[in-house]
């Protein structure tokens, strides 16, 4: 469909001469928000209430590595200087690169602190999703990370009743396209609301609510990716994949078998509250509410004895 609406300025503010992007703010503003979460939960599970800000100070910048490096390991071609490199003002991260980097951070941060890593990895999921639904919106001011052109059938049966500040926003070279940093954010939310349901409602084993990231977050990704104009591909043999999706694939598969073997294997011996299986461990949330529980019971039936 025809469009001529203008981009949005990518500049969030200028301090001085130096402007802040969106890009960068919103990214900034997700980690600090995800900060806040992972710590008060962590507090909750009996974390230092510094633990994860002495982890973010590893794991911001490595994460930020990995998604550049990541990039620019598919996009050598683009670059001509390890200034281009460097330069992540117009975007060009990749979600799979810093998540990586930012979980090995994690692994072995967790093995100086002598924490289950896996501990830490639950408390954090929820938290790496509202960076990533923030983060698709730096996307959107960046106008990237979009599909391909909106058909006249698909703007009529949906497109038209979203925001104008949106469409606009994807109004690129005179066309509207896809807005599929939407749709993952939007993904990104209900994937959200599942991992808290597993948290507050389930008390899963030990992992499962970090694998359930991993694994519907993949999900997810492998059919927008679909849609997108930029993705980076792989050459495998004779054929040129989509990285995204070939990435999607192994970690849903990766994580099934993780999960299944942990558990077959005795590895995954604890709920997420840390009670163990089968029992109650001294001081922990499911402890104390059946401890609750049980003395409220009792005073109902002393108070009944007298009478």
């Amino acid at each position: 469909m025809y469009c001529t609406q203008e981009p949005y300025d990518r500049v969030f503010i200028e301090i001085g001469s130096l402007p802040i992007y969106w890009y960068g703010f919103l990214i900034m503003m997700g980690a600090l928000i995800a900060l806040v979460v992972a710590t008060q939960e962590g507090k909750r599970l009996g974390l230092h209430k510094d633990f994860f800000v002495d982890l973010l100070i590893f794991a911001v910048p490595a994460a930020i590595v990995g998604a550049r490096l990541y990039y620019v390991a598919f996009e050598w071609d683009r670059y001509n200087s390890l200034m281009d490199i460097i330069d992540i003002r117009e975007g060009g991260l990749a979600i799979h690169g810093a998540l990586l980097f930012s979980v090995l951070t994690a692994y072995f941060y967790a093995k100086v602190k002598e924490v289950s890593f896996w501990k830490i990895a639950d408390i954090a999921a929820p938290s790496l999703l509202i960076g990533q639904i923030l983060g698709r919106w730096g996307n959107f001011m960046n106008q990237e990370a979009y599909g391909g052109p909106i058909s006249e059938q698909a703007y009529q049966n949906f497109h038209q009743y979203l925001p104008n500040w949106i469409m606009n926003q994807m109004c690129v070279d005179g066309t509207y396209m896809h807005p599929t940093f939407l749709y993952e954010s939007m993904w990104n939310v209900l994937v959200l609301v599942l991992l808290l349901i597993l948290r507050y409602k389930v008390n899963p084993r030990r992992g499962v609510i970090f694998l359930n990231y991993l694994i519907w977050y993949s999900v997810g990704r492998f059919f927008i990716e679909a849609m997108r104009t930029d993705s980076l591909y792989i050459d495998l043999f004779v054929v040129e994949l989509r990285t995204a999706q070939l990435v999607s694939i192994l970690l849903i598969a990766g994580s099934l078998i993780v999960m299944f073997y942990r558990k077959q294997q005795g590895l995954a011996n604890e709920l997420y509250d840390g009670t163990p299986i089968g029992g109650y461990k001294k001081g922990s949330p499911s402890k104390n509410k059946k401890a609750n529980k049980q003395k409220n019971v009792k005073k109902k039936n002393q108070k009944g004895k007298k009478k």
